[in-house]
């Protein structure tokens, strides 16, 4: 979640700093993009579904005047995409499904479900027709049968609006589902990389490993397998391996930065255990 803040610039203040690395945007520096070129990226090229769709929304304000000023402050790219604000705002409500489009419009945040005010959001991500979408744990707060309807809905729009969507999520069942490509993360940390059909049958990294391990069986009776440990507290994070004091696998060089390996063209690991010509030594 806080990478997803940091691909947009709206790290919280004070103490949100990005202390390496670099994000481009069609090969342009975020990090070098002025307050007004941030405010321009956000919702007309970067389009945002935050995981709490009540804090994403002004309780204040109508779902119709949040949509319009959304909008009326990007006026200028709506009409470089022929967009019309009467047409566009409509047609997406509906195709998210909601039946009575004008009720929506005229209804405060407090009035809708849940599952409404996600399927709000995500129009508010699409109205403008980003090529990019960041969904940040999009089904956290929703019970399993909504979770299965909006990723399906996030899917099929992703194919319509012919955008990319970065999906954050702990959520293995829909990383299987409905991902192409994944990174998976440890206490801030990128440690692999690989198509999911990959990582799902040949994780390299210790970590991923004990996360597939770790999904329980529901045609095997055996005992729920667990990552022996606790995550480091930031205070203690070093340029050693932050997952070597929970890794059986934990050798000396573990201390320093991990090395980044490409095992195949697709399939990267951040592991000192394959070091040697890609391998485990």
């Amino acid at each position: 979640s806080i990478t997803a803040l940091a691909l947009t610039g709206i790290l919280p203040e004070p103490g949100g700093v990005v202390g390496d690395g670099a994000i481009y945007f069609n090969d342009q520096s975020v990090f070098n993009m002025s307050s007004k070129q941030l405010q321009q990226l956000r919702g007309a090229e970067v389009g945002v579904i935050f995981q709490e769709p009540g804090q994403a929304l002004n309780p204040l304000l109508t779902i119709g005047k949040q949509l319009n000023e959304l909008f009326e402050f990007h006026a200028e790219q709506a009409a470089n995409r022929n967009i019309i604000a009467d047409e566009r705002i409509p047609a997406l409500l509906k195709r998210v499904g909601f039946a009575d489009p004008i009720r929506v419009l005229n209804s405060y945040p407090h009035e809708l479900s849940g599952g409404m005010l996600q399927r709000v959001v995500i129009v508010m991500a699409l109205l403008l027709k980003p090529p990019l979408i960041i969904a940040d744990e999009p089904t956290t707060a929703l019970d399993v049968t909504v979770q299965a309807q909006i990723m399906q809905l996030l899917i099929e729009l992703k194919n319509e609006e012919k955008c990319a969507i970065i999906l954050i999520t702990h959520n293995m069942g829909l990383i299987a589902q409905y991902a192409d490509r994944l990174a998976v993360m440890y206490a801030g940390r990128v440690i692999e990389e690989s198509p999911v059909e990959v990582f799902l049958t040949n994780p390299a990294h210790p970590y991923s490993q004990g996360l597939l391990a770790a999904i329980p069986n529901p045609e095997v009776a055996t005992p729920l397998q667990s990552i022996p440990g606790q995550v480091l507290s930031p205070n203690d994070y070093d340029s050693g391996c932050r997952f070597r004091n929970r890794c059986a696998q934990a050798f000396e060089p573990c201390n320093q930065p991990a090395p980044q390996i490409s095992l195949t063209e697709n399939h990267i690991v951040h592991c000192w255990l394959f070091e040697k010509d890609g391998k485990p030594k």
